[in-house]
């Protein structure tokens, strides 16, 4: 076996390479991502500083010695409430629109019933300001205009001051070439202080992208929170995903008992009268050449061969056993086909619904297949019971364990279809056995 000889010195350079420029292009984006955000921040700074004209401390004390001024400093507060509420709409999309193609972060719109719908028309879009006021996804994004994004504009400007500051302070020594009289670097303490500034402009170069990348990431997370869905519309959006996925696999569980009838109910059935009908021709039939009883023969083996093969396929889409005398008498049948002994007790107070049934029925006919493949166990014990609104079933065998559902595709398949229903697998299995495969099935719905 050849040890392993010295790194390469052009591998480490490249790897070297590629994770500066990687690094670099890194700060490249939040920079760029922070400046972008300078720009769609204007129109925001544009009213705001329009409104304190109007609104200055100075307006305010004047009202408090002549009330007569009071409606035009109202009148004034409320055109700014309306514009920055008209505002609100296109200053969120563009913020979505900067956070989704220079930083990669896709902000899903929220929706509180309020703000949805078509566009109002005619007179109802007088009433369109005072219904962005009413909403609460109006104010959740006011709150990120004025105080979050103009918080960021000012990183964003802090971090262009560094990185000008930085920059022509790093590059002292070219001044002395770039400013006219003359080369200066023969001055006396210029060298000095050229290396101060350059140390000095090194360092702001490094707070400019130290400041960048935690602008960037601030902006980024207020976004999320101030622009995006409340927690409570996303945990309902998740409890309508958890239904949908729920009716889809209630729909995939009836198509696969529509499947398995059609196939007991048509091609089963004609291959049945097809193998009888070959036996019946067989025996009645005697006076036939030898070469004609081969070929008899051997189409009524292939028949009964694919009768047995087609059953096998519908029993492992839907077994008709299950629906008719319920998931005891599906797995007894399981148990009494399994090479491998097993004991079997089933405890159900009641029927779970069909879906959660088939899946329970599936994890003991595919971890009774893995024990006979691959544990060499000698005995199997499969437990079905319900804890609260759980239906548990297990399977124990003593066989040389070792299994992990990370490198083959039985378990994995297994935990996919047990997630199908918002239930859970565990897998305990140290080298040596025992082997306990646990599914936990909620049965509540």
């Amino acid at each position: 076996m050849t040890e392993p000889g010295p790194p390469d010195v052009r591998t480490f350079l490249g790897s070297a390479r590629t994770g500066w420029e990687s690094w670099w292009a890194r700060v490249l984006l939040d920079t760029r991502f922070v400046l972008a955000g300078v720009l769609v921040c204007l129109p925001t700074v544009a009213v705001l500083s329009v409104s304190c004209l109007f609104i200055s401390p100075k307006a305010v004390s004047s009202v408090l010695v002549n009330p007569k001024a009071l409606p035009s400093l109202i009148l004034a507060l409320g055109t700014s409430l309306v514009l920055l509420a008209l505002l609100t709409g296109p200053q969120t999309t563009l913020q979505r629109w900067r956070l989704r193609v220079l930083r990669g972060v896709v902000v899903t719109p929220a929706d509180d019933g309020q703000a949805a719908g078509p566009r109002p028309s005619g007179t109802r879009a007088l009433f369109r300001p005072v219904r962005l006021l009413a909403s609460r996804i109006t104010w959740r994004q006011l709150a990120y205009h004025l105080l979050a994004a103009p918080a960021a504009a000012l990183g964003g400007l802090l971090v262009v001051a560094l990185w000008l500051a930085g920059t022509a302070a790093a590059s002292a020594y070219a001044w002395a070439w770039a400013v006219p009289g003359g080369d200066r670097t023969s001055q006396v303490g210029y060298p000095a202080d050229a290396t101060g500034l350059t140390v000095g402009g090194l360092i702001l170069l490094l707070l400019a992208m130290l400041t960048s990348r935690t602008v960037a990431r601030l902006d980024a997370g207020a976004a999320l929170a101030l622009l995006g869905p409340t927690r409570a519309q996303l945990a309902k959006r998740v409890e309508n995903l958890t239904e949908s996925r729920a009716g889809l696999a209630d729909a995939a569980d009836a198509e696969r008992r529509r499947i398995e009838r059609d196939l007991h109910d048509g091609a089963q059935q004609r291959l049945v009268s097809l193998a009888i009908n070959l036996g019946l021709a067989r025996a009645t039939l005697t006076d036939l050449p030898e070469e004609v009883c081969q070929v008899l023969d051997a189409a009524h083996l292939e028949a009964k061969e694919a009768i047995a093969e087609l059953r096998d396929l519908a029993r492992g889409l839907h077994p008709a056993v299950l629906d008719d005398r319920g998931l005891d008498a599906a797995l007894s049948g399981v148990a009494a086909r399994s090479p491998v002994p097993v004991r079997l007790r089933v405890d159900l107070p009641r029927r779970p619904s069909p879906t959660v049934e088939a899946v329970a029925y599936f994890v003991v006919s595919e971890a009774l297949a893995n024990v006979t493949k691959h544990a060499r166990a000698s005995r199997v014990e499969v437990t079905v019971g319900s804890v609260s609104d759980l239906l548990r079933v297990s399977v124990t065998d003593d066989g040389v364990g070792g299994a992990d559902a990370a490198r083959g595709t039985g378990l994995a398949g297994l935990r996919r279809r047990v997630g199908s229903v918002d239930g859970r697998l565990l897998v305990s299995s140290p080298l040596g056995g025992p082997t306990v495969i646990t599914a936990e099935l909620p049965c509540g719905r």
